[in-house]
């Protein structure tokens, strides 16, 4: 478990794993613990993206590219702006090695990634139970071919609580800073 070592606070967290590993709920939640902004991922996917995740239909890098490179605008603004409150918090998939890559580019503070791990088991009940997501429980096994698991995360198990889970991300941030 670390978190990027230098001098100052971590500016930025990522929170990465596949579909329905509960990014988007661990990173509110992060972010009002550490009085930090919140970003999810999703909003920042272009239409065509949408439609065609909606239909079962899964994303190239081709596909990702703008939208990496949009997170990454986002984390660099928060990275500038040391002096707002908190860190800038982002639930993203990150599934691959060169994505998260992108998305840390150009950050000048520290920075951590944490990585919400879960089986294939573990969350495709989680994705035939919610509503309202356009993501279908079918492009799950897509998202595990995909992922490259981290060398340099933040991880913890998917399946415990929203606040044990951020309890341990914080003592790994207390730790590693």
């Amino acid at each position: 478990m670390t978190a990027e070592k230098s001098e100052g606070i971590v500016r930025n967290i990522v929170v990465m794993g596949v579909c329905g590993c509960g990014k988007t709920t661990v990173g509110r939640a992060l972010a009002v613990r550490l009085e930090g902004r919140f970003a999810d991922a999703d909003a920042f996917h272009p239409p065509e993206n949408i439609d065609k995740m909606r239909a079962g239909i899964p994303l190239t890098d081709a596909d990702r590219a703008d939208w990496l490179d949009a997170l990454n605008r986002w984390l660099r603004a928060a990275d500038r702006n040391p002096a707002e409150s908190g860190p800038g918090i982002l639930a993203c998939s990150a599934l691959r090695e060169s994505y998260r890559r992108t998305l840390f580019e150009g950050l000048t503070h520290p920075r951590a990634l944490v990585y919400l791990k879960g089986t294939y088991d573990e969350i495709e009940p989680r994705m035939r139970n919610r509503s309202g997501h356009y993501m279908p429980p079918e492009l799950l096994q897509s998202q595990f071919e995909t992922l490259e698991e981290p060398a340099d995360a933040i991880t913890i198990p998917a399946t415990l609580s929203v606040e044990t889970i951020v309890e341990r991300c914080c003592e790994a941030l207390s730790a590693a800073g």
